[in-house]
Formats: C-alpha cells, sequence, structure tokens
C-alpha cells in the first residue's frame, strides 16, 4: 500500500510502500476513497502547539512516533474485515470516526466518550489514517454507512462537521436558533458551521475572517453579514450586525489571542465563548472579567461518536447542504498541506483516489 507520511516534522511529505495489513479480530480494512486535508495536520506537520509566552507543546515529547501517515477526515470501501467484525459489508462505501479512544478510561468506558479520551488513538495522530490508499480501523462501530453519497463530499464530515457540531450543540439549541452566533474563521470549518447551523434551524450566523476571499464566501453560504476581524472597530461591527446588540454566543474556529479577545469583548454579559481552533498562544483576558461578565467559557475537542451518528442522519436527510470540495489526486497530498498552510483554500481540500 501507498503511504505519504509526515518523517520528519516541518518537511515534504514523503510516499512510503508498506504491505498491505490483514485483518484481525474486530479490525477492518477500508480502501480509502477520499481523505480530506485539515487544518489541524498543520499543526501534526509542524511537530506542536503554540501555547503562547514563548511555550511549545511538542508532539514529539508527548509520545508521537513518526513516521506517521496523518488523515482523519476518511471515506472509503471495506475490503476486508476480522473474524469479530460485525455489523459492515464488504464493498460498501463508509465514514470513518477517527476520535478513538483506549476504551478503558472513564471517558470512554463511563461516558462513550472516545474524543476525551486520556490514551487517545486518534487514526492519523497516534495510528496511521487516510492519507493513504487503505486505512485499518480497529473495530467495525467506527464505520458509519455512506450509502451511495459521494466519499468525496463526505469525508470532511469526519472533523470539520462533527466538530462544529458539537461546538452548536455547546451553544445550544435554545440560544442559536434565537440568536445569531458569531462564527471567527470563514475557512472550511467556517462554512461547515453555517450549513450545519441552518440545518438546525439557527437564526443565522455573523462570521469574521481577515481574509475577504473568504468573507465573500461566506456571504455567499447566508451569513447574515461578514466583517474583517483585523479591522479597530470589528467589535462594534459585530455588534451592528446583530441589530445593536452584544452577541450571546461565539464559536472561535481560529483560536488566536487576536480572535478569542474580539470575542470576549462582543459577547454579552453571562454569553458563552466556545473555543475550537488550535492556532496557539496566551489567552489575552483579563481574569477578573471572566466572572464579572459571568461567561462561560468552553473548550471543544472534535465530537463524540454519538453526535457523529446525529450529523450523518442529518447529511443523509439532505438537512446539511456539501460544502465547496476540491479534490486532489493522493499523490499530490504534500503540495495540498502547503496550499492549505499558505491560505489558499477555500472550502475543503479532498485528496482522492
Amino acid at each position: 500500500m501507498k503511504c505519504y507520511c509526515v518523517v520528519d516534522f516541518k518537511s515534504a511529505l514523503k510516499l512510503i510502500e508498506r504491505e498491505t495489513p490483514t485483518p484481525t479480530g474486530k479490525e477492518v480494512l477500508v480502501e480509502v476513497r477520499a481523505a480530506g486535508v485539515c487544518h489541524s495536520d498543520i499543526h501534526f506537520w509542524e511537530g506542536g502547539y503554540d501555547l503562547g509566552n514563548g511555550r511549545t507543546l511538542s508532539l514529539k515529547d508527548r509520545g508521537i512516533k513518526l513516521p506517521m501517515t496523518m488523515g482523519h477526515e476518511t471515506a472509503g470501501t471495506v475490503v476486508a474485515m476480522g473474524p469479530d467484525a460485525k455489523g459492515v459489508e464488504k464493498g460498501k462505501n463508509y465514514l470513518v470516526y477517527p476520535w478513538i479512544g483506549c476504551g478503558k478510561c472513564p471517558a470512554c468506558v463511563e461516558d462513550n466518550l472516545d474524543n476525551h479520551c486520556a490514551n487517545p488513538q486518534y487514526l492519523g495522530v497516534h495510528r496511521d489514517g487516510g492519507y493513504a490508499d487503505h486505512i485499518m480501523v480497529p473495530d467495525a462501530k467506527y464505520l458509519i454507512d455512506i450509502g451511495n453519497l459521494d466519499p468525496a463530499v463526505i469525508a470532511p464530515y469526519a472533523c470539520s462537521g462533527i466538530t462544529t457540531f458539537s461546538a452548536l450543540n455547546k451553544v445550544g439549541a435554545k440560544t442559536f436558533q434565537k440568536h445569531p452566533v458569531v462564527i471567527m474563521g470563514a475557512g472550511g470549518l467556517g462554512l461547515m458551521c453555517l450549513e450545519i447551523l441552518k440545518a438546525q434551524g439557527g437564526a443565522g450566523a455573523i462570521v469574521v475572517d481577515i481574509d475577504p476571499a473568504k468573507r465573500q464566501a461566506a456571504l455567499d453560504a447566508g451569513a447574515l453579514a461578514a466583517i474583517d476581524g483585523a479591522a479597530p472597530d470589528a467589535a462594534q461591527q459585530i455588534i451592528k450586525a446583530n441589530g445593536g446588540k452584544m452577541v450571546q454566543a461565539v464559536i472561535d474556529l481560529v483560536g488566536a489571542p487576536s480572535t478569542t479577545d474580539l470575542a470576549f469583548n462582543s459577547l454579552i454579559k453571562g454569553g458563552k465563548l466556545v473555543i475550537v481552533g488550535l492556532f496557539g498562544g496566551a489567552a489575552p483576558w483579563p481574569i477578573a472579567f471572566i466572572p464579572m461578565k459571568a461567561l462561560q467559557i468552553l473548550g471543544s475537542y472534535t465530537g463524540s461518536l454519538a453526535e457523529m451518528h446525529d450529523l450523518m442522519k442529518l447529511v443523509r436527510d439532505g438537512k446539511v447542504k456539501p460544502v465547496p470540495v476540491h479534490k486532489h489526486p493522493l499523490a499530490d497530498a504534500d503540495k495540498v498541506l502547503t496550499s492549505l498552510r499558505e491560505g489558499k483554500v477555500i472550502g475543503r481540500a479532498v485528496l482522492t483516489a
């Protein structure tokens, strides 16, 4: 099998030829039809996360071993199964839920939240992922039937879809169905968040991005307003777009000091800030202002397997309009990752067989 791997952090992906594995136990071997290229892959390629104040979270120090095949947005066809694999069929297409836990910790056993596992086994991060022609899935329960839907369109739901769906769940339908929310970032996640918000009867969204092309894409997708986050009066523009009122909730898909600060200054007392993005840096707010404004600041990391099934029901029912997807051959994995790193991708970039 062909795999495009990170061999050294911050170096070009390398093609490695490996023997195609044979599944055992509950394992399922999937022939990859589509693999999304996600912004999170950039952080993996870089080898860590910016923690602010000169500190970095090193993936090497956290036990990540190279070479590693990235790719956590994967859809493909089941081609082989271990003897204990149940609930899937050879020849059918499935979306792979990649946020797999250890199966032993309280998050996995008591809460069924693999994505909160303390010893994660995420595909494309801790185990080889979808930048390959095959991927091994450790249990059939992590495969969601997609029927005749286009794998390239469906693959991004494994990350950008489930991540924004879970963030909206944390905002809560009682809030987003009555009040517009602010979405920081109009890249693939931002456009996905807009569509999932509309599918759930949301009151609309005010989108913030520094890129004019991405702001236009957000307006084309139905955003109530698209605001330049670098504008000196960006907070005032957000409030004006919300009818002159401070906003109830912000979903920050960037996660930078500038975006979280802008969110903080736009939120009503008692409002909610859900931080998804991993751009990095240190929090810019005065700590005393958090209780004074009675803000809820929540981190949101992907979403649960149950949420994945809920989201895919919306997709199968035709309630979620697909975001723009740009298909590229698997052999262009490094070129596409570079384009994403340079901010040249609008919508989602997907590698296809």
